[in-house]
């Protein structure tokens, strides 16, 4: 009789759940909150419920800490023995609703050496203190639904009585004040853990550091992934282009054809070979390589053209790969930033000979150090690269060209296995952030232009801004992150001003060096933060 009250409570004290938004914070519950919505006592136990609510319909993760349940458990028994006067029923009672809480509850780690790292944390209680410490260790955006005044007054983990939450809404602590990141990976490593976790322990138990199975495994899923025939991982990007440079026999005093507008490892991999690299401009509305200036920059020592993807948009690859062919050039597709992008319905990385992408931990696709891949169905530049990804061998001790210690290690492989998991839902919501960015800023400010036969993963979320530092400082302020990739073109850097040529001017790079500026950027940004975004940069660029 008890439990049918209890439900025919809880479905009638709770508010409209569907009029709150999903959130990205995640409700920690304390013992208290949970005792007054179980026993349906106390002035504010209606709130707790609402709240318990949410977390069965979807609306917010919720998660306990094992020694809470273990405190409820005792205090609902008790709680219903002297209601009862039968402690069987009692206990009957008690397991029966934590069990239907454990359906949607979700628990955090289990106490263990924590016990030992709290001694010299501030505070008496020694349940607050453990749920302090998991959850600000496990979880990304906790935020504790407590009626514990320690909690609200002194703890260092965001906390709020279950008043408070139903009165100001979800959405409201979610942006309470917290810093935007420029780039999430804490929310996503949250959401991947478990794949992390598990990958990383069958790496540690096998113990094959170098090229152990889960570097083949990843390079069979990239090359799936891409349509490419062939994936070698390799130590980085900069690795990956440097290779494929070698593999094509780059000499000195040879000429590779790229763009000014990009990071310096484009060039940095045809100075270090004694190549010349040959910048011609890009264009004004993409900031990628301009393909109708790259002909007239051939010349009889060109070898290669390398177009870069930038901020996750490919170039014109079918007119770029008619020049190559019409001059017997090779192409390689600089796709650091472009991984998951599409080009006229093909996979970035399968768009020319060769192609090199890196998975430096902001990318789209990253690890957790450094880390790179290159791409190729051509079945000869795929065997040189592989041997000289291994200091040139063909087989054990038996070097049969120069090559670099280019390996990528097994654990950095396990990490992109893992976000290979959730890649295809990251690149959906990459699309839908930038469109959303571009109907926003629509009108009021000019933004990188993505064509529509490719699409664009966002690497970064780039405009034009006039007064960039200014507008910067005041974003800064207004707590907003931003970044410029990138503030000085290639040919005018001091390393290179000697070492490269510039082919017909390259004023637009110049420019455009001037004025571009990133906003945050990743697939975990929830609506409320890009709309903070954009209005505090409408706001400032208004004023």
């Amino acid at each position: 009789m008890i439990i049918k009250q209890f439900k025919m409570q809880w479905r009638n004290v709770i508010v409209d759940v569907n009029t709150h938004k999903q959130t990205d914070i995640q409700l920690v519950f304390d013992t208290n909150v949970l005792v007054d919505a179980l026993t349906a006592r106390g002035q504010y136990f209606a709130c707790a419920v609402d709240l318990l609510e949410m977390v069965r319909n979807g609306k917010v993760e919720g998660w306990y800490a094992h020694h809470t349940l273990t405190s409820v458990y005792y205090l609902l028994e008790r709680a219903f023995a002297a209601e009862t006067q039968n402690r069987k029923t009692a206990t009957d009672l008690a397991q029966t609703l934590l069990r239907e809480l454990l359906q949607f509850l979700r628990p955090l780690p289990q106490v263990g050496d924590e016990l030992r790292r709290i001694h010299s944390m501030p505070g008496d209680d020694l349940e607050d203190l453990l749920i302090v410490h998991l959850a600000s260790s496990y979880l990304p955006n906790p935020l504790v639904v407590t009626r514990d005044k320690w909690f609200l007054q002194h703890s260092s983990l965001a906390a709020a009585h279950p008043k408070e939450i139903i009165e100001r809404g979800l959405t409201a602590w979610q942006s309470r004040g917290q810093p935007i990141p420029f780039a999430d990976l804490t929310t996503q490593q949250h959401c991947i853990r478990p794949q992390l976790e598990r990958n990383m322990h069958r790496v540690l138990h096998h113990g094959q550091y170098i090229m152990g199975p889960e570097v083949a495994e990843l390079e069979g899923k990239l090359a799936a992934y891409t349509g490419a025939k062939h994936c070698i991982t390799v130590a980085s990007g900069t690795e990956a282009l440097l290779i494929a440079l070698m593999a094509l026999g780059i000499k000195p005093g040879e000429e590779v054809i790229t763009t000014p507008f990009t990071f310096v490892a484009t060039a940095e991999v045809i100075v270090l070979l004694g190549a010349v690299p040959v910048f011609v401009d890009i264009e004004p509305d993409t900031c990628n390589i301009d393909a109708s200036k790259i002909e007239a920059a051939i010349t009889s020592k060109t070898r290669a053209i390398i177009p870069v993807s930038l901020y996750g948009q490919p170039a014109d690859m079918d007119e770029i790969n008619a020049i190559a062919a019409r001059h017997g050039l090779t192409v390689i597709e600089d796709a650091a930033q472009s991984f998951g992008a599409e080009y006229k319905g093909r996979k970035s990385c399968n768009l020319s000979t060769i192609a090199c992408t890196s998975f430096f931990p902001s990318k789209p696709l990253g690890c957790y150090g450094d880390g790179g891949a290159i791409f190729s169905s051509d079945e000869n530049l795929a065997k040189a690269m592989r041997e000289i990804r291994v200091h040139g061998q063909e087989k054990r001790y038996v070097h049969t060209r120069i090559g670099v210690g280019g390996r990528m290690d097994t654990l950095q492989c396990a990490v992109v296995l893992a976000k290979l998991e959730r890649f295809d839902w990251e690149v959906e919501q990459r699309l839908k952030i930038g469109a959303r960015y571009n109907a926003l800023f629509a009108g009021k400010v000019q933004t990188v232009t993505q064509r529509p036969d490719r699409t664009s993963v966002f690497a970064q979320y780039t405009a034009f801004i006039e007064n960039r530092e200014q507008v910067q400082e005041r974003l800064k302020a207004a707590g907003v992150p931003t970044a410029v990739h990138y503030p000085v073109p290639l040919h005018l850097q001091p390393a290179y001003r000697g070492g490269c040529q510039v082919h017909g001017g390259v004023k637009t790079a110049e420019r455009m060096a001037q004025r571009v500026m990133s906003f945050p950027m990743s697939a975990d940004l929830s609506v409320e933060d890009q709309e903070r975004v954009v209005a505090a940069a409408l706001e400032v660029v208004r004023n």
